[in-house]
């Protein structure tokens, strides 16, 4: 990070000259609107504003709570532990986003665990998502979900140790950069900024983790990453075996909550690769065909015909 960015955010601020001073506890006055665990958006918030950054309140224990707003952490610097239902350990240049559902409590930091907090209203993420195009991508939708608390209140967070990304990290320090500082076009340059970290995100999510507790939404996005890896030839049967769970009960609970069967999910992501492939490659359409999974030509010409409504020839023309 920037050094002179990074040396203003280790500035001690009039919060934690208070908790230095003798003060045991957070001053609830700052964060919500009375008495509660509910931290509130436009207690953090300028008006009108939909997004902002502070640096995380060091020094002190942030007892349970909740928000009403979508939350990203990224440290610095250092490392602080968080409670959400499990010990998580948030490390430098790694970034956890937080869910309206999640309920947290985090431990006193140091003076050397430099983290921000992005403190975002979720129609902030309306133009950011468009980026992401409107292809149905199971992955896609399911952290979408998550960012805008519409999931299961057993999800609640994402965790990214993308702290080896380069693209990712400068990204972020843009963000953190452009907030604090007054510009024209901020609020564009911000959303947009947040599609590009979107688009970067969904390269790696080999390295997000949603806690070793195994719910159902867990296990959902285990599948789902694992489509996403091997959709080419990856069997629901060696998941299964390897998860430990009935072959039976898996099927039924991936269609309880993705609205799909696994051949589905499988096939839903085989026609958009293929699509993708036609578009930006010049390999012949039985080449993508065999690329994504179908050895029989006539079938892939079918089903990619009932899904995009023209034959992969005309597609790609």
């Amino acid at each position: 990070m920037n050094q002179d960015l990074l040396e203003q955010l280790r500035w001690i601020i009039p919060e934690e000259q208070e908790i230095l001073n003798g003060r045991k506890e957070i001053n609830e006055e700052i964060y919500t609107q009375s008495a509660g665990n509910v931290f509130d958006g436009h207690k953090l918030l300028d008006k009108y504003k939909l997004i902002t950054v502070r640096p995380h309140t060091r020094f002190v224990h942030f007892p349970k709570h909740t928000h009403n707003y979508v939350e990203v952490i990224y440290m610095c610097c250092g490392q602080t532990k968080h409670w959400i239902n499990e010990e998580v350990i948030l490390k430098q240049g790694e970034l956890l986003f937080l869910s309206q559902n999640a309920t947290q409590e985090i431990e006193a930091a140091s003076e050397g665990d430099i983290g921000i907090n992005f403190i975002i209203l979720p129609e902030f993420f309306d133009e950011s998502l468009k980026m992401l195009g409107e292809e149905e991508n199971p992955l896609r939708n399911f952290i979408i979900e998550c960012l805008q608390g519409e999931t299961s209140k057993n999800i609640g967070y994402l965790h990214f140790k993308v702290a080896d990304i380069l693209p990712i990290q400068n990204l972020v320090e843009n963000l953190i950069w452009t907030i604090m500082n007054d510009q024209q076009n901020k609020r564009s340059i911000n959303q947009i900024t947040m599609g590009l970290l979107f688009l970067q995100l969904l390269n790696y999510t080999d390295k997000v983790t949603t806690g070793s507790r195994q719910t159902e939404e867990d296990i959902v996005f285990t599948i789902l990453r694992f489509v996403e890896e091997n959709y080419k030839d990856g069997e629901l049967s060696l998941l299964a075996e390897k998860l430990h769970y009935d072959l039976y009960w898996l099927s039924r609970m991936i269609k309880k909550r993705t609205g799909k069967t696994y051949t589905e999910l499988v096939q839903q992501k085989r026609l958009q690769q293929a699509a993708f492939l036609l578009r930006n490659t010049d390999m012949s359409v039985a080449d993508v065909g065999n690329a994504v999974g179908y050895d029989n030509l006539s079938y892939f010409h079918r089903i990619f015909k009932e899904q995009y409504g023209v034959t992969p020839k005309k597609y790609r023309a």
